[in-house]
């Protein structure tokens, strides 16, 4: 078993289970649809929380038109009267102007924030502390609870035009988006190891890693032509904090140390030793000017 530590650049994403035998071309393809399925995950999440706050989403022709405008053109939203939430709505305007603002009521605003809450939890990046490791079907049944969360508050489902039902359908179109840019292509992607890209034909991880079956490796992926990611440190970020807090300790004790070795107490009255014989002679507090 060969536990992959899969970073994106110097950002830690997840732990991976392998084994030296997996061919690298396996490898890339199971890495990558894990860490495309995670930001799936987030950009449902993040339209989940606009649906509990905003209702659902305008039609394509109404996006971005002012309510002079959609008045003026005589436009409607046939789909936002089909689509009311289980328990009834409240109307809380949107901002943006994005969605109709039939907000569902609070007790399904909670089925659909808790499950958000729990989606994000299963795919964490947390899970890299905690030594979890994440597979593809986790990353599904979390996609599954966000599904069932929508389906107990929208019974007839979600508008077809609505970005989280094209999510679910896998019918969405990112072209133009930032998230476009994030997505990783699976068929040109590629993987780090130790500096040096691991070519996916006719190789196994064995033939990188090495013959230790039980190990754990950091790998990368990048997209094919931001050139090779750079190095891991030679020590991490909590181990230069100690580092350096072991160094401004021992600064403080040297400083210590030579202060206690300071002699200028001599120059003091109780360390003279001929204080007593002047106390007596009455040579004390003598001064010498007019």
């Amino acid at each position: 078993m060969v536990i992959v530590h899969v970073k994106h650049k110097d950002d830690s994403q997840f732990l991976f289970v392998t084994t030296l035998k997996t061919t690298v071309n396996e490898l890339v393809n199971s890495v990558v649809a894990i860490y495309n399925g995670r930001l799936k995950i987030q950009r449902i999440c993040s339209e989940m929380e606009e649906l509990a706050k905003y209702g659902t989403l305008f039609p394509p022709e109404i996006l971005g038109l002012t309510e002079e405008q959609v008045e003026e053109l005589k436009l409607t939203d046939p789909w936002g009267e089909k689509c009311i939430p289980s328990g009834g709505y409240t109307y809380e305007k949107d901002p943006i102007g994005r969605r109709n603002g039939r907000k569902p009521s609070k007790a399904m605003q909670d089925v659909l924030t808790n499950a958000i809450a729990e989606a994000k939890e299963m795919i964490s990046k947390k899970l890299v502390i905690q030594g979890k490791c994440l597979t593809m079907k986790t990353v599904q049944e979390a996609i599954n609870i966000l599904k069932g969360a929508v389906t107990i508050v929208y019974p007839m489902k979600l508008p077809p035009h609505d970005t989280i039902r094209m999510e679910f359908e896998n019918t969405e179109d990112l072209t133009g988006t930032q998230a476009s840019l994030e997505i990783i292509d699976p068929n040109t992607a590629q993987i780090w190891f130790c500096g040096k890209e691991m070519y996916r034909e006719g190789k196994t991880v064995g033939d990188y890693v090495g013959k230790v079956e039980n190990c754990k490796v950091i790998m990368k992926i990048s997209k094919r032509g931001e050139g090779p990611p750079g190095r891991e440190p030679v020590m991490s970020e909590e181990e230069r904090k100690q580092l350096m807090l072991h160094a401004y300790r021992k600064q403080e004790e040297l400083k210590k140390i030579e202060k206690d070795d300071d002699d200028s107490y001599l120059n003091s009255d109780w360390a003279d030793s001929s204080n007593l014989k002047k106390t007596f002679h009455g040579l004390n507090n003598i001064s010498w000017r007019p």
